[in-house]
């Protein structure tokens, strides 16, 4: 410490309080590094920064899911006349899964499996895999245009839900929406309809009821999307479909219960494994890509954009179903079919525009407040 010397050549000592400034001025860095996220993380900042609403990006990703998943559907059904259904999850999601991993390579590596919520990660898994076990034996007797049809109220389910699960606000005109669209499809179920070769009602619920899981499942996907990339929680759910799809061969691969049913959706689900045909040996590898693409493009169209926007969005393998129903199986749907596509569809679009209406306002006070 240097020492100052006055005019009457005594020596003084710096006073002390000259290091204060010094201190107080060192505290704001302090602080501000104190704030900075560690190397542990800045991965959750950055995912956090990532997921705050694109949705150009978001719809693009589940119009690309919805193509995606009205071949994987169609193809599925083509060879539920000769494959149990618990065979073709477990080579679809093999193949899927390598996909996937590929996929965590490019984003950043293994170290993204990590999560500090495993429970809502297997949760979500699960009811991905019950929605599609649900869907496809209910695929297995109904046609192709009315199964995604019945199947099309999760987006009007998954608004219903985004309320207790992420606290968004849903107002009178999209609750209005919501019942319209479950009028719908109580017309497509038409409980009174005694004509021959009407589909009996527990074949219309499981698609019903695979709606109800899908949509719990997506409304997870926007919570852990926060802190999660998407291919890591498409891996998760092919390990999922993996686990469930080998516990069925080994309990009923040989088949030894389907003899005991005449439930044709019960007979695809415990039917004997049987090595596929050379000429069908592609359409399971064409199924294992979709399957690898819908959990990534699915779960990254969730993650960025809002729940109730994407849903809608997903109309659009609707008329891509009665595309594929009416080229490969001839398969054309009837007035109660078409009622209820009707009531359904006119329903999920406009709760996607009465919230486009709503964010308009607020986008444009946010530029104001920009200016």
């Amino acid at each position: 410490m240097e020492n100052d010397v006055t005019p009457d050549g005594t020596a003084v000592s710096e006073p002390s309080g000259d290091r204060r400034p010094e201190r107080a001025r060192s505290k704001p860095e302090t602080s501000q590094s104190a704030s900075l996220p560690d190397e542990t993380q800045r991965p959750r900042a950055l995912l956090a920064r990532d997921v705050r609403g694109r949705p150009g990006q978001a719809i693009g990703f589940v119009i690309a899911a919805m193509v995606a998943i009205s071949i994987n559907d169609a193809t599925i059904k083509f060879l539920s006349g000769d494959y149990p259904l618990h065979q073709m999850v477990l080579v679809r999601s093999a193949i899927a899964l390598v996909f996937s991993i590929s996929l965590l390579w490019a984003e950043g590596g293994p170290s993204l499996l990590r999560t500090r919520t495993p429970g809502l990660h297997a949760l979500r898994a699960a009811l991905i895999v019950l929605a599609n076990l649900m869907f496809f034996a209910g695929l297995a007797v109904l046609p192709l245009a009315q199964a995604t049809a019945l199947f099309f109220i999760a987006p009007l389910l998954i608004t219903l839900l985004g309320i207790p699960v992420l606290g968004e606000r849903v107002g009178r005109h999209r609750i209005a929406a919501i019942c319209v669209g479950l009028l719908g499809v109580v017309v497509m179920l038409n409980p009174f309809a005694q004509e021959p070769g009407t589909a009996p009602l527990w074949a219309l619920l499981l698609p019903l009821a695979a709606a109800l899981c899908y949509a719990g499942m997506q409304v997870l996907t926007r919570k852990l999307g926060v802190g999660s990339r998407a291919s890591a929680m498409a891996i998760y759910i092919q390990c999922m479909f993996l686990l469930v799809s080998g516990v069925f061969f080994l309990a009923v691969g040989d088949g030894r219960y389907a003899e005991m049913t005449q439930n044709p959706a019960l007979e695809f689900l415990l039917r004997a494994w049987i090595w596929p045909e050379r000429e069908d040996w592609h359409l399971f590898v064409l199924i294992g890509v979709m399957g690898g693409g819908i959990g990534y493009l699915l779960s990254q169209a969730y993650r960025i954009g809002q729940p109730a926007t994407v849903a809608s969005f997903e109309y659009v393998s609707l008329p891509l179903a009665v595309l594929w129903g009416w080229v490969i199986w001839g398969e054309i749907p009837g007035g109660e079919t078409a009622i209820g596509i009707f009531f359904i569809v006119g329903a999920g679009l406009y709760v996607f525009l009465r919230e486009r209406r709503r964010a308009a306002p607020l986008a444009s006070a946010q530029t104001q407040r920009r200016l």
